[in-house]
């Protein structure tokens, strides 16, 4: 991809083009079958399966894993748009399966569901309250594929204005919503990270960044945001430790796809290439997304918050939080992380999953038991 929204805009940096895309055989098989095997799922009631979608009229693809499939769902609502998660699961996600069953879900337009859909087709329904729905829908399927009354729905960056929508409109579905990287204001978001990185950039005595961020002023400025100018803030963003705590760079995180077991070299193209098809539709709509005036949800909300994140400046999500009425709420920080927590911090991630929410959904909480 080219230049894209929060996690994604920093894959243009690390993911090769077309032309650079290694031939067949993949390099990288032999890692990815020590991958596959080491993370298989060989308990007698547990789930290890990949499945099409057809979720708003789009197909889309679906990863399920647990070790025992009457555990909680945790749907993973991935960043973006387009950022998809399903192929770095495997460095962060295999102790959460253990205690929940994981659905990673490539939305329409992003990573392997880009190559099920004629992109013409699909471009004038690239718009967030249809990926909304698409979650929704996604829910609804997994209650009955499963047989589970409700999930606990973590939204991460881009996916946190799906999971914020999701938890507005129908709470009833859920135990609880964690936000990680959670957007709030997206115009807000963008002036303070850029005020926060052109301070960096000053500080450090970087004249090259300093003289490209001076540039586009006003930023992120009135109307439609500027896709290049999105790519010159982040890149700096990253380098200063925006989106990685300590880290110049997030090399180590975009780079481990070429080790998972999900993820083919054709399907890692279609990472880049629907990143870039997706951006150039939705990025114009983007701009306005505010949830400054929700002040109330019907489920319990938890924000995990990187205390470096200027990403998705984590002090805005803490203080809209602090004004939201909800069953319960509270802020989770993440001292040593920026806008990945999970996979900056993921001892500890696992840990404030397992001890903060999952005591909010009903063990092998089951329709069928009448749980």
């Amino acid at each position: 991809m080219q230049k894209t929204l929060m996690l994604a805009t920093s894959l243009a940096l690390t993911t090769p083009s077309a032309a650079q895309v290694s031939p067949v055989p993949d390099p990288y098989a032999q890692g990815r079958a020590v991958v596959a095997d080491i993370n298989r799922i060989v308990t007698p009631n547990g789930v290890q399966e990949t499945f099409e979608a057809t979720l708003g009229g789009a197909r889309q693809v679906v990863n399920v894993r647990g070790a025992d499939r009457t555990n909680p769902i945790l749907l993973f609502i991935h960043g973006g748009p387009a950022a998809v998660e399903m192929p770095i699961a495997w460095a962060f996600q295999r102790p959460w399966e253990d205690h929940f069953t994981v659905v990673q879900w490539d939305q329409r337009g992003a990573g392997r569901s880009f190559l099920l859909n004629d992109p013409a087709a699909l471009a004038s329904t690239l718009r967030p309250e249809r990926y909304r729905d698409d979650a929704i829908e996604l829910i609804e399927l997994l209650q009955k594929r499963y047989g589970q009354r409700k999930v606990i729905v973590l939204g991460h960056s881009w996916g946190s204005i799906v999971g914020m929508m999701v938890a507005a409109k129908r709470p009833d579905l859920l135990h609880a919503y964690v936000g990680v990287g959670q957007v709030i204001d997206f115009r807000e978001n963008e002036r303070e990270g850029y005020a926060w990185t052109l301070a960096r950039a000053q500080a450090a005595g970087n004249t090259e960044a300093v003289r490209e961020l001076e540039a586009l002023r006003p930023y992120p400025g009135p109307g439609a945001f500027d896709l290049q100018k999105l790519g010159t803030e982040r890149k700096w963003n990253i380098r200063y430790g925006g989106l990685a705590a300590g880290r110049d760079n997030a090399d180590f995180y975009f780079r481990a796809p070429r080790l998972s077991p999900e993820y083919t070299t054709a399907d890692r193209q279609a990472w880049d290439d629907g990143s870039a098809f997706t951006m150039k539709t939705m990025f114009p709509q983007l701009a306005d997304i505010s949830f400054a005036k929700l002040d109330r949800i019907d489920t319990p909300v938890f924000m995990f918050l990187g205390r470096q994140d200027y990403t998705t400046p984590s002090p805005i999500a803490a203080g809209w939080l602090n004004r939201l009425r909800a069953p319960r709420k509270k802020v989770v920080w993440f001292e040593h992380s920026a806008h990945l927590p999970f996979i900056e911090e993921p001892g500890r991630m696992f840990e404030e999953l397992l001890t903060q929410v999952r005591p909010l959904s009903q063990t092998k909480a089951s329709v069928g038991r009448g749980h």
